[in-house]
């Protein structure tokens, strides 16, 4: 058994049933997405588009490919144009999604999306202020959208080693997400609270995650 199909189990073994697993394979070479493959994992996280696109010619087509980087306006179209996103789950702004639903009602299909949300103390982060994004919901802007649906909402936590601080950004994705909910309860399949990496994934799970963004614990450090 290889290190990447062990390591998998080990960290599905600690997932409650119903918490998917996106096995992070960017900056890591096609042969070891196929040995993840091999091992049963079909979900993957990739955040460049040159990658991405090298990769989804390279391997399987039962594939589910999860965008999970910062999107650039100007790789929309390219990234829309593959067909073969299961799931943008880093839209950033009101602006990017506005662009997803036009390449994608252009490209004729319709985009999976989760909405970025900001809680973190970086400034780095990219992502919707949580009050932008309550206000977004609060006037039903998803309702102008041709050829997007909203799946739910991605965040990340504070890149600290103060776990409480950890647990508590956690806490507060999970509640905007509640909000949400309440303030439109007749959204459908908007259902994915997608946080957590290798270093914090169980705290994110602890506060509800349905969706877990692992790449250094399955594959290691990149290469």
């Amino acid at each position: 058994m290889s290190g990447i199909s062990t390591a998998l189990g080990e960290i599905r073994s600690t997932l409650p049933q119903g918490v998917e697993l996106v096995a992070v394979s960017k900056f890591h070479p096609a042969d070891a997405v196929r040995e993840a493959y091999d091992a049963g994992q079909r979900i993957f996280g990739e955040s460049r588009i040159n990658e991405l696109c090298d990769k989804i010619t390279a391997l399987p087509d039962d594939i589910q490919w999860h965008f999970i980087g910062h999107l650039q306006t100007n790789k929309v179209r390219r990234l829309v144009g593959t067909r073969r996103i299961a799931l943008i789950e880093s839209i950033d702004s009101e602006r990017l999604l506005r662009l997803v639903d036009e390449e994608s009602a252009r490209a004729g299909i319709v985009s999976r999306v989760l909405l970025q949300v900001h809680v973190a103390r970086e400034e780095t982060k990219f992502g919707f202020l949580p009050d932008e994004m309550l206000d977004f919901f609060r006037r039903r802007a998803f309702d102008s959208l041709k050829a997007t649906h909203i799946c739910g909402i991605m965040g990340m936590a504070s890149n600290t080693d103060d776990t409480t601080r950890v647990a508590a950004d956690f806490r507060l994705i999970a509640d905007i997400k509640k909000q949400i909910d309440a303030l439109c309860p007749d959204l459908r399949g908007f259902d994915i609270l997608s946080m957590g990496m290798s270093h914090d994934y169980q705290l994110a799970v602890e506060a509800g995650s349905t969706h877990v963004r692992i790449g250094t614990a399955i594959f290691g450090e990149r290469r």
